[in-house]
């Protein structure tokens, strides 16, 4: 089974494998951004951080592999009545529009070292003069402080790893931080570790 068959199975599997409300991290830094036009949600799965986005009046260009979850997303935002530019592509092969976005979004998209480079230089050329870049995922920390995520240290994201990537494909790296979030177990809550990034 290909990744992607695995992720069109895990999203058949449930309804909203995320839920529809945006990602908590996201929220706290852009709920007071005021919508500057147009924005790239890389790996947006089922909808629900780019219809969050659309609601607040940026004009949202989504992309995900799974077509599974890009169906669940444009079912999502029908009944949300926003519009959102969806599309279906693998992002180690897609290219955005050279210097089209005002901001672009990625979050929790954990692949190899190798195609994450690849897929921030183009998103780094995806970006208008002064545009935003915004990363959010589970870090690298989380295996031995953390629960969830990917247990493969190349999926996890290394903030100062990341920055470096990001400086190499010349974007200034205004924040790369640790974030804690909780997370209800069997024993109880614990924290997941995740890593952030904002660079310009």
């Amino acid at each position: 089974m290909s990744k992607r068959e695995a992720w069109n199975a895990r999203y058949s599997a449930a309804e909203l494998v995320w839920g529809a409300d945006p990602n908590r991290f996201l929220e706290a830094e852009l709920g007071d951004v005021p919508p500057e036009g147009r924005v790239l949600d890389l790996a947006c799965g089922e909808g629900r951080n780019a219809i969050w986005l659309a609601a607040r009046g940026w004009q949202v260009t989504a992309v995900d592999y799974s077509d599974v979850a890009i169906e669940r997303a444009r079912g999502l935002a029908g009944r949300e009545g926003v519009e959102v530019e969806w599309v279906c592509e693998d992002l180690t092969r897609w290219m955005p529009e050279a210097r089209g976005f005002r901001l672009v979004v990625i979050l929790y998209l954990q692949v190899p070292g190798e195609d994450r480079r690849r897929i921030l230089e183009r998103a780094a050329s995806a970006l208008a003069p002064e545009g935003a870049l915004l990363i959010i995922g589970h870090a690298r920390r989380n295996l031995a402080e953390g629960t969830g995520g990917p247990q493969d240290p190349d999926l996890l994201l290394e903030p100062e790893e990341v920055a470096s990537e990001l400086e190499a494909v010349g974007l200034r790296v205004e924040r790369a931080e640790h974030l804690r979030r909780p997370v209800e177990t069997d024993a109880g809550p614990v924290d997941a570790i995740d890593a952030l990034l904002y660079a310009r």
